[in-house]
């Protein structure tokens, strides 16, 4: 048992993007039962949101090249959550760029989504807003998703969050996409956050990509710092080097309306089998491309190719690029 001095945060909230995260691993190929399993798992262990993949656009994306879970139709939704009669939330995470929001959004009455999450980078913001905007006025609780921060100018960062201070959004998200940043640049950029969001009412969120081996750590130092809103996967499921562990951040949040059994439960059951099919995790490419701040697409490739072992090569061909 826990000692008694030691307590929790309950304006904390989880949200898990196993689906989401994890289908950028397998095109969103994941079938009816295995994001049903999810789910239950989300309710059963007290998670307060679960994020059930993209609303991309099928112009840009085709149906019969992805899994339905990269566009979240209603009639795949209701088909593994039904009308979620349950307090855990729905969120879909839509892209600048890559989503059709005005028309494949529809207003919250229609859908069992709660939440939009709107992803971006920072020359997006402007589109990003107007999502913001347009899902606000549907009726969803938002979120603002900055990707790669840590390639951002602390200006280009200041300008993208007084943007963002004066959107609808609920929650502005303090996003490592290629697990470059450490402890020191997490404390800085959740400060930052919340001199923008605190005045306006607003949370700051943290998602942490494990490719240094810092997302559980990461994800640590944001909460330290005020961070309210933490992002977690079952078993780190997620593109490259995944994300930080729910199992792990569960245990370190000694709250006690979460519960981790049925998070072991259905990491044992349904996240152990799809290792050996898929692979994730803090291999060494990941780690190089964290070290570098560099997109892990090359990574990717890397691991897929006939030279996955071959790390001294692919570092030396980073470094020259670089």
């Amino acid at each position: 048992m826990p000692a008694p001095w030691i307590t929790y945060r309950p304006e904390i909230k989880v949200l898990d993007c196993t689906i989401r995260d994890g289908g950028l691993v397998n095109d969103h190929r994941f079938e009816d039962g295995f994001v049903k399993a999810i789910y239950e798992a989300c309710v059963e262990a007290g998670i307060d949101y679960m994020e059930i993949g993209y609303k991309a656009s099928k112009k840009l994306a085709a149906r019969d090249q992805f899994g339905c879970w990269k566009f979240c139709d209603e009639d795949d939704l209701r088909r593994a959550v039904g009308d979620n009669p349950t307090p855990l939330k729905l969120s879909a995470m839509a892209d600048a760029g890559k989503t059709d929001w005005r028309t494949d959004i529809l207003p919250k009455k229609h859908s069992v989504l709660d939440m939009i999450r709107v992803a971006f980078y920072v020359h997006q913001v402007s589109e990003a807003v107007d999502m913001i905007k347009d899902a606000a006025e549907k009726g969803y609780e938002t979120s603002a998703n900055l990707m790669a921060v840590s390639r951002a100018t602390e200006l280009e960062i200041e300008q993208c969050l007084e943007l963002l201070a004066e959107s609808p959004a609920d929650v502005l998200v303090v996003v490592d996409s290629f697990g470059a940043l450490y402890a020191e640049q997490i404390e800085i950029l959740v400060k930052k956050y919340l001199e923008y969001a605190k005045p306006k009412g607003k949370q700051v969120g943290i998602h942490a990509h494990n490719n240094q081996q810092l997302a559980f750590a990461n994800t640590i130092e944001a909460i330290i710092h005020g961070a309210n809103r933490v992002d977690a996967t079952m078993a780190g499921l997620g593109r490259g080097a995944g994300n930080c562990p729910m199992e792990l951040l569960i245990g370190f949040l000694r709250n006690p309306k979460f519960r981790i059994r049925p998070v072991y439960k259905v990491v044992q059951d349904y996240l152990l089998p799809l290792s050996r099919q898929v692979e994730w995790g803090p291999y060494v490419q990941y780690m190089i491309t964290g070290q570098l701040n560099q997109h892990p697409r090359s990574a990717i490739a890397a691991r897929a190719s006939d030279q996955r072992d071959n790390y001294v090569a692919f570092y030396d061909k980073l470094i020259t690029e670089e």
